[in-house]
């Protein structure tokens, strides 16, 4: 076994955690698992690993750090190497492939990758970056932040960050940070994954009711935060973001340590309480954004390559957290200045001003009808052409339940496209089926008349390339990967 100590931050004595020789990853083709595969193989562990099927730019990581994976689930290349030593299985990949079975019936130990992250990551200071969005940015750059403090955190977020070899790190430091994830660990476990990763402090971005499909109403979706904010132990707090009406409800009763952020202009008019930290003067652009940030009578000015005044509050949110921290602030200001972003958070495909047709293509992984919003409202402050959207929402937008969130969500846009949707595993109950895509475009169509549903995705791109000219913006928005469209419009744009 490899042993990894914990540097404890008090005169406590650390225990040393054993790592296994051999992890096997069925279903490492996901962005999570592939991340915790590549996290385990630079420490020097042996990973192996089986899915279904495998593509870029997944595929090409676990090439690039030479890590053995085939397709399919075959138990005699599992144990070719002799047996694993644990399990991580995929949520994808099902609880009865012959793999999982094998490790059941030779008493291998199993992990879903939450339980992996809270049993082997999870540090004495253990830092949960949650919300319903704003997650995922958010523990992409206070890692960044905390690594370029020379804390050398372990770490985990659901994306591909620009600015990280990888998206997960295991280290030898006593710091850990993790996006905190609401849905369901497992098809089997259906906590909330946050809830296995041992978390003394907390960055809480935003709650609005979401995943429909597992919180059925607001009231569920909001116990699962507060449950998370009560095993917070009193040398912990909180930071959180006053901007937002849920996380004002999540905070009510409440009685730890909280640190309060938000946005100047929201502060006044709401009447919220002093903040303290408190940011202004946003000024976007299509190269970033740049703000004031104001603590205790000092002003930072903030300057980011982000895109998206949105990206002010996430950054705000971090610099609270490091600067509560101890981190010196001319540190952190250096960190946010030099993080690149995360792919599929406004990801710029090709770029109009460069492109030479003059016009310009984003992706982005915004799944709801608040998240695409916000997208939206930012393309719209920076260009001035025509918005042209392909979305496709995760599998709670497509609840009929979630159906009044999309009344206005789009306005901003000049033309909803919603394409062919993602098979989705449904019930039998004939009454709980989720929403295809022409009901879909109906639906959105009640507030935003330039709605149409194409269910082909040759014609999608060719109805594209028709009706788009210089200075506009095409964004392909939602959680799935749009079948090769994005990569044929560039072509055919080029």
């Amino acid at each position: 076994m490899i042993f990894i100590h914990h540097k404890p931050s008090n005169n406590k004595s650390a225990s040393p955690l054993e790592l296994p020789r051999h992890v096997h990853v069925i279903g490492i083709c996901g962005v999570a698992t592939s991340a915790l595969a590549i996290a385990f193989h630079n420490k020097g562990i042996k990973v192996t690993g089986s899915d279904k099927g495998f593509f870029p730019p997944i595929s090409t990581e676990l090439e690039k750090h030479n890590i053995s994976f085939y397709a399919g689930w075959h138990v005699e290349k599992m144990i070719e190497s002799g047996l694993p030593d644990i399990v991580i299985v995929g949520t994808a990949s099902g609880s009865q492939n012959p793999e999982t079975t094998y490790a059941d019936a030779n008493n291998i130990k199993k992990y879903s990758y939450p339980e992996v992250i809270g049993e082997y990551f999870a540090k004495e200071n253990s830092i949960i970056c949650a919300g319903t969005w704003g997650k995922t940015s958010s523990s992409a750059l206070l890692s960044h932040i905390f690594e370029k403090a020379n804390l050398n955190p372990s770490y985990m977020f659901g994306g591909v960050s620009l600015s990280h070899d990888s998206s997960a790190r295991l280290t030898e430091s006593n710091w850990s940070i993790f996006e905190g994830d609401e849905y369901k660990s497992s098809p089997t476990d259906l906590r909330a994954k946050f809830f296995h990763y041992k978390p003394t402090h907390l960055l809480l971005s935003a709650v609005s009711w979401d995943h429909a499909d597992l919180y059925p109403t607001e009231t569920e979706y909001f116990e699962a935060f507060r449950k998370l904010m009560a095993i917070i132990p009193k040398r912990g707090f909180v930071v959180a973001c006053a901007d937002n009406d849920g996380v004002k409800k999540i905070l009510d009763g409440f009685d730890g340590k909280t640190v309060l952020y938000g946005n100047n202009a929201n502060s006044k008019m709401s009447g919220t309480a002093d903040l303290d930290y408190s940011y202004d003067k946003i000024i976007e652009t299509d190269k970033g954004i740049s703000f004031t940030i104001y603590h205790k009578g000092k002003s930072f000015e903030i300057i980011s390559p982000l895109l998206g005044a949105y990206q002010a509050q996430n950054i705000t949110g971090c610099f609270a957290m490091a600067h509560e921290h101890n981190i010196s602030t001319d540190s952190i200001l250096s960190a946010i200045a030099d993080f690149s972003g995360l792919k599929r958070r406004l990801e710029r495909r090709l770029d109009g001003k460069l492109s030479g047709n003059g016009i310009t293509i984003f992706d982005d992984i915004a799944h709801s009808p608040e998240k695409a919003s916000a997208t939206i409202g930012t393309l719209r402050n920076i260009y001035k052409g025509k918005i042209i959207v392909i979305f496709e929402p995760n599998s709670g937008g497509r609840s009929r339940e979630s159906a009044p969130k999309y009344s206005n969500a789009f306005n901003k846009a000049d033309i909803v496209i919603i394409p062919r949707l993602t098979k989705l595993k449904v019930s039998t109950d004939k009454s709980d089926q989720p929403m295809e895509g022409d009901e879909l475009a109906m639906t959105i169509k009640k507030t935003h008349s330039d709605t149409i549903y194409i269910d082909h995705d040759i014609k999608l791109v060719e109805y594209l390339i028709s009706t788009s000219k210089k200075g506009d913006v095409i964004a392909f928005l939602g959680s799935h990967g749009f079948r090769g469209m994005i990569e044929e419009l560039i072509e055919r744009i080029k």
